[in-house]
């Protein structure tokens, strides 16, 4: 702990010293529904907390819904008192923000490796599942990649609007592949990867996707499934806050337009020793075969982390390489777990099924504990869809049902923890009740 102090000392000491502008931080925990939420510290006041001062925030800040308000969950946040818990700085994330008008910095924050973490914490989830992994000799390497759309910034009546197209003007309303749409957004484009990059997010490949003004950006491999997790997260932040600066609204929302594809999160996942030597290639890939029945098995049961809310629903199926059942294949992206064409070494399993706007904390876990089932239980997966494009299991499309399926699958309430379970699957039932509470003008339209 004294050796971690004077690091995170001298970590904020050298960035005041290369910012002396920075007067503020904002320090940032991502919640349940994958929003950040923290305070805003006089620099001068984070030193004293990176020197040993605690760090205190409430509770129940994690429970927060899509809208910010606090549910009802067993006797949290009526009931407790609304107790604050201690929260650590998370090293190496402290950066200047470049987005805003005024100098700023933010550096995450979390309760994993605190005396009396938050059981629910997204990244305490996670930081449990790598600990025991890494107790069996297991070492994931990680890389995500996250889809986006690029808005108007104007809204009309509440409504997204295509983006215009900076050379004529013209709303890039027209879906392509196209290399051009890359060289026509350069400049915003180009500012969100150095954000990122400046953030210490290892951003690779861009690519312009198939619906108008929707893009992807890739991550490099990462062998730290916190850091990996913490890339997608602060990715986000940047992101949006760069479309505002530039002109746009950026937005991971799962499915913005019904006539288009939806925005996902695909997760790349390979398993390796302490030697280095990559466990899913063993034995001519049985161990891959199990992992993959594992995934197929667990998912039906994590769609409520897959698909977070009622919009992400309305991504699966009906578009391009949106699965619609729990199904596997090799180089096939109809599946919802692929298995890309590699080498031994870097064999791995790319789990496609989550929406852009999942926890990417979340979603890892859940990916892994999938993982780790099919490697504990070694069975055989269902047939690929290479050799039958039926071939598949059927998983809950509404988040009612999803929550159902979710809450009582013991693998999940054993290796996720069953207060974060119990947790978890509340706040999604609250949120889906509140997002009923509103009736729509269709409603009017059909039945006044």
């Amino acid at each position: 702990m004294k050796s971690q102090s004077s690091t995170l000392l001298a970590e904020v000491r050298g960035f005041r010293q290369n910012h002396p502008d920075v007067r503020y931080v904002d320090l940032i925990a991502l919640d349940i529904p994958g929003h950040f939420y923290g305070k805003r510290y006089p620099v001068e006041m984070l030193e004293k907390v990176a020197a040993g001062s605690p760090l205190k925030l409430p509770q129940n800040a994690v429970l927060l819904g899509a809208q910010g308000g606090l549910f009802k969950i067993g006797d949290y946040c009526f009931n407790d008192g609304d107790p604050d818990a201690n929260r650590r700085l998370v090293p190496g994330t402290l950066k200047p923000v470049t987005w805003e008008s005024q100098p700023l910095g933010q550096m995450l924050i979390t309760s994993d490796g605190t005396q009396a973490p938050i059981e629910f914490e997204p990244r305490e989830v996670l930081a449990k599942v790598l600990e025991r992994l890494q107790h069996q000799g297991i070492h994931p390497v990680v890389a995500f990649e996250l889809e986006f759309y690029l808005f108007d910034k104007q809204l009309e009546n509440g409504l997204p609007q295509f983006a215009r197209d900076p050379l004529s003007g013209d709303a890039d309303d027209q879906p392509n592949l196209h290399i051009e749409r890359l060289s026509r957004f350069s400049d915003v484009l180009d500012d969100m990867a150095q954000t990122a990059k400046d953030q210490g997010i290892d951003i690779t490949v861009i690519t312009a996707e198939i619906g108008p003004g929707q893009f992807e950006i890739n991550f490099g491999h990462c062998d730290d499934g916190l850091r990996a997790a913490d890339w997608a997260a602060l990715f986000c932040r940047s992101t949006r806050g760069v479309a505002l600066k530039q002109g746009y609204r950026a937005s991971f929302m799962a499915k913005p337009y019904l006539q288009f594809p939806g925005s996902g999160m695909h997760v790349h996942v390979s398993l390796y020793d302490a030697a280095g030597n990559n466990l899913l290639a063993a034995h001519q890939q049985q161990p891959l075969r199990h992992a993959v029945a594992g995934c197929l098995e667990l998912l039906p049961h994590c769609m409520p982390i897959f698909s977070p809310n009622h919009n992400a629903f309305r991504r699966l199926g009906g578009t391009v390489n949106a699965a619609t059942r729990a199904s596997w294949g090799f180089e096939d992206r109809d599946a919802c777990v692929r298995i890309p064409e590699s080498d031994p070494r870097n064999l791995r399993i790319e789990h496609r099924l989550a929406s852009a706007d999942a926890n990417p904390y979340l979603v890892l876990a859940a990916i892994l504990v999938g993982l780790e089932h099919g490697l504990e239980t070694k069975r055989e997966p269902i047939a690929p869809l290479n050799e039958d494009r039926n071939s598949g299991t059927d998983f809950p499309v509404e988040m009612l049902d999803a929550v159902r399926a979710m809450q009582q699958q013991p693998v999940l309430r054993d290796k996720l923890g069953a207060e974060f379970v119990d947790v978890y699957c509340e706040n999604k039932r609250q949120d889906h009740l509140a997002f009923q509470q509103e009736i729509h003008a269709r409603e009017y339209r059909w039945f006044l």
